[in-house]
């Protein structure tokens, strides 16, 4: 196990920083792309 000294400790603030950026149209249409790819893929193998 990790000793106490080798943790890092980081404050609830700052464990709750990320977030999806979405700020180009390339990023957003991958980003949009993906989900739907995974709706596809359900659709098909709910229908196999």
């Amino acid at each position: 196990m990790l000793e106490e000294r080798d943790r890092t400790r980081i404050s609830g603030e700052e464990a709750r920083q990320g977030h999806i950026v979405l700020r180009t149209p390339l990023r957003r249409a991958i980003f949009v792309a993906g989900l739907a790819g995974i709706v596809f893929l359900a659709l098909l193998l709910a229908l196999v």
